[in-house]
């Protein structure tokens, strides 16, 4: 019987370690970061055969990820824009900086803006 004991309470035990560590490992995480840009494409075919893949590419090498790409936005409360929206998440502004300026990004950017104007901003995510 008391060996019953000794392993229920080290079972327990452990499981409380967990807890408080997983717990733990939550708080440190940091939110997501959301860069959001709004394109005004003039020559729709070109932009997505010589600049699109280019940008795709350096944003995946420098740790951003797609979320969303497209033309087809709905609006809810006032008019859709009426451009392209691109919404990719990184894990911090610091990334978001790094790839912006790296030399990768500068050059498909010259490229895309034969075909099209940008305007983008970050906001920081929720933590989950």
């Amino acid at each position: 019987m008391k060996t019953w004991y000794t392993t229920s309470l080290t079972l327990l035990a452990g499981i409380a370690i967990g807890a408080l560590a997983v717990q733990g490992l939550h708080a440190q995480s940091k939110p997501p970061v959301y860069y959001v840009a709004e394109i005004d494409v003039s020559d729709l075919d070109a932009y997505t055969k010589e600049y699109a893949p280019k940008a795709q590419a350096s944003i995946k090498a420098h740790g951003g990820r797609l979320i969303a790409v497209g033309q087809n936005a709905v609006g809810f409360d006032g008019a859709p824009p009426a451009k392209r929206v691109a919404i990719q998440q990184w894990d911090s502004l610091d990334k978001i900086k790094e790839w912006h300026s790296s030399a990768d990004y500068k050059a498909a950017r010259e490229i895309g803006e034969k075909y099209a104007k940008f305007r983008s901003w970050a906001i920081e995510g929720l933590s989950q």
